[in-house]
């Protein structure tokens, strides 16, 4: 059954996965380097839209989990030739995910405040926080429908089309953000971080648009919702819920990280949304890797093909760890260029140089962390990594920031226990992926 798993096949899923990964960071990313070149308050603006796009970044991760739970059910149904069996549970999927997000979005909108003081952000970064949220918010919904519909074209192996999406997404935030945040004279006020809010709604509705009407055009799968819930969705919601502890354990993290941050002072979480948007960037782009290793995962293990399931994970180890490696030299030969994109203040640039280097030597590990998370995922081995993060957050992350903490290492903290956490979080995974496949291989 083995078949040949080559770079040409591995990168007609991931290339286009990987341009479509990087839609959700580069808006944050283009928020991040507009913001910190306005004229006014651009520190404390930059803090900001670091701080909210913490928090509406674990918004989107805890529930974006959907497109995961889909691509791996559906790509299951794909390797075993059964896909008629399971058309009707896309169209459940999503509404179940939208309803959800709209109760989010209604139990946030009204204690904004209180959120971002839980943040540790106060004066003018917490009335920021508090305006920028507020508005950006009400696109949560629509980045969730795009991410459920991303999940149904990569179940259907297909990474073409959420790429288009996201390419017109990117390109028009930017467009707009440089129109919104600095104005036109005479035409169009310049409205700062208002602007940037507004410019990321109007790209993620934009997007939610062209999703829906590719999804019906482009595949077979009817978004007309049964009144009788298919035989999947208690596997799906079982998935759903391993990946939402996962990622609240995740998002501790991020937490803690980000209020440290933020205790530090103005000019440390300026720096941290710098090095943390270039560290998200870098996770996206591995992540159109992580996403083919999603895909044909699940098809493999479908189809009970445990000899191309092997070379698979094989070929990505080397393709992702030359990825992440590439990322890091391009970063290093550019170091101080890169800072200078997102802002021209002194103190901002002196925080974030001294922990950079950590953020690029990151880069192979967090790359092949992500590839082997990715198959998992089309595996279906949710609560294997729901644990996994539960430990590794737990065990490694928490307790390596408090006592780096303790020696007022500040950033360098941080980014220390990254760095450790990753490593936890991936090396297990390739050690329980070979010792369970390989000895299927051998009998196969």
């Amino acid at each position: 059954m083995s078949t040949t798993i080559t770079l040409k096949k591995i990168n007609k899923l991931a290339i286009p996965a990987l341009i479509a990964g990087i839609a959700e960071p580069l808006l944050s990313i283009t928020d991040t380097a507009i913001i910190g070149n306005i004229s006014e308050n651009a520190t404390e603006s930059l803090a900001a839209v670091g701080i909210v796009g913490a928090f509406i970044s674990m918004l989107i991760w805890v529930f974006g989990q959907i497109r995961s739970a889909i691509s791996s059910i559906l790509s299951q149904y794909v390797g075993a030739n059964k896909l008629d069996e399971v058309k009707g549970l896309p169209a459940q999927a999503i509404a179940i995910v939208v309803f959800g997000s709209l109760i989010i979005l209604a139990i946030s909108y009204p204690f904004a405040k209180q959120i971002f003081e839980f943040y540790n952000a106060s004066g003018t970064v917490l009335e920021y926080c508090v305006t920028y949220f507020k508005i950006r918010i009400f696109g949560f919904p629509f980045s969730l429908f795009v991410f459920a519909v991303f999940g149904v074209f990569r179940g259907l192996q297909n990474t073409y089309y959420p790429m288009i999406i996201a390419i017109i997404g990117a390109l028009l935030n930017v467009f707009l953000d440089i129109i919104l945040v600095y104005g036109i004279e005479g035409y169009i006020p310049a409205m700062n971080i208002e602007g940037a809010a507004y410019a990321s709604i109007i790209a993620q509705i934009t997007m939610a648009i062209i999703a829906l009407v590719m999804l019906l055009k482009k595949t077979s799968i009817s978004l007309r919702i049964s009144l009788t819930f298919h035989n999947e969705v208690p596997r799906l919601l079982g998935m759903i819920g391993n990946l939402f502890v996962r990622t609240i354990a995740l998002n501790t993290a991020l937490y803690f990280a980000t209020s440290y941050a933020t205790d530090y002072g103005k000019e440390y979480i300026a720096a941290y949304t710098i090095g943390i948007n270039i560290w998200l960037l870098g996770a996206f782009m591995v992540d159109g890797y992580a996403s083919a290793g999603n895909i044909l995962s699940g098809k493999f293990l479908g189809a009970k093909d445990y000899t191309s399931l092997v070379e698979l994970s094989n070929k990505l180890l080397k393709y992702g760890l030359a990825i992440g490696v590439l990322i890091g030299l391009i970063g290093f030969i550019f170091y101080n260029f890169i800072g200078q994109i997102f802002t021209k203040e002194p103190a901002v640039l002196e925080q974030f140089y001294n922990v950079f280097w950590i953020v690029l030597l990151m880069q192979p590990i967090n790359a092949i962390t992500f590839i082997f998370d990715g198959m998992f995922k089309g595996m279906g081995e949710m609560k294997y990594l729901r644990n996994l993060l539960l430990l590794s957050t737990a065990l490694v992350f928490i307790p390596t920031l408090l006592i780096f903490d303790y020696f007022d290492l500040k950033l360098i903290a941080i980014w220390i226990a990254f760095t450790l956490w990753m490593i936890a979080r991936g090396l297990p995974l390739i050690i329980r992926f070979r010792s369970k496949f390989i000895p299927l291989v051998i009998n196969e």
